[in-house]
């Protein structure tokens, strides 16, 4: 008889323990689910965040893919700080070397082919008496693809370059127009200022050293170009319609003939 009893009060014990197991279970895929959910609000939160951020020139890619990525990339980038000092530093050395000390291009390239040549010559004059194998000079040839490919390249940006001046002319777009004129305006003051390897040793290190510092301070520059577009934006607009607008345009489209 007392084993008859024990019987239904170990059932209902062990129900009530399944039952606790069974709202535990719930309880917790209940939060699991209200984890992922804040997670994937969260994410799409940020990604929010991320597209309205304002880039330069509306840029979507790192800067490292806008300079075309791999090797030319990571030298302007200094990826490898020795190697990027070093183009650095030899870019340097030959300003001081023409500007500062005011060595001729063309005294320089012959004294260097005049100490290379008497030194290939007397080494190969002299290995038989020294016993010594005469130096490998390799044969330098340029390929035609390479060549063809500079050629063509070459030849369109002119041919670009030509359109835009063309279209200025044609007095179709007042806002290039603008921006071609300030720019002549601008190197033309430059070049009254320095000649002409100053001019590019200048443009070459603000190229060497502008894109790893925007890499390095992106945000802050971003902000701060995002205000300047829209002041330069405000100004625009009211020069626009103080004085661009009432300037007659050129036709839009050429008169077929």
């Amino acid at each position: 008889m007392a084993d008859h009893k024990e019987e239904p009060v170990l059932e209902s014990m062990m129900d009530k323990i399944t039952e606790k197991f069974h709202s535990g279970d719930s309880s917790s895929s209940s939060d699991s689910d209200d984890e992922k959910k804040k997670g994937s609000s969260s994410a799409s939160a940020s990604e929010a965040v991320k597209a309205k951020i304002y880039r330069l020139f509306g840029r979507e890619r790192p800067v490292h893919s806008v300079l075309g990525g791999g090797k030319p990339a990571d030298l302007v980038l200094w990826r490898n700080k020795k190697i990027s000092g070093g183009v650095l530093a030899g870019a340097t050395a030959i300003w001081l070397l023409f500007e500062v000390m005011e060595y001729h291009l063309l005294t320089l390239v012959c004294h260097c082919l005049i100490l290379s040549l008497a030194i290939l010559f007397l080494w190969s004059n002299a290995s038989a008496f020294i016993n010594k194998s005469p130096p490998n000079i390799p044969e330098v040839k340029i390929p035609e693809d390479v060549a063809v490919n500079v050629a063509l390249q070459l030849r369109y940006e002119i041919n670009r370059g030509f359109a835009t001046l063309r279209e200025i002319g044609h007095g179709r777009d007042l806002k290039k127009f603008l921006i071609v004129i300030a720019g002549l305006w601008l190197l033309s003051v430059l070049g009254s200022c320095c000649n002409f390897l100053t001019l590019f040793y200048i443009v070459f290190v603000a190229l060497y050293t502008v894109p790893v510092l925007y890499e390095k301070y992106e945000d802050k520059v971003d902000a701060f170009g995002e205000k300047a577009m829209i002041e330069l934006k405000k100004y625009y607009a009211i020069f626009d319609e103080k004085c661009l607008s009432k300037i007659p345009k050129g036709p839009l489209k050429d008169k077929k003939h």
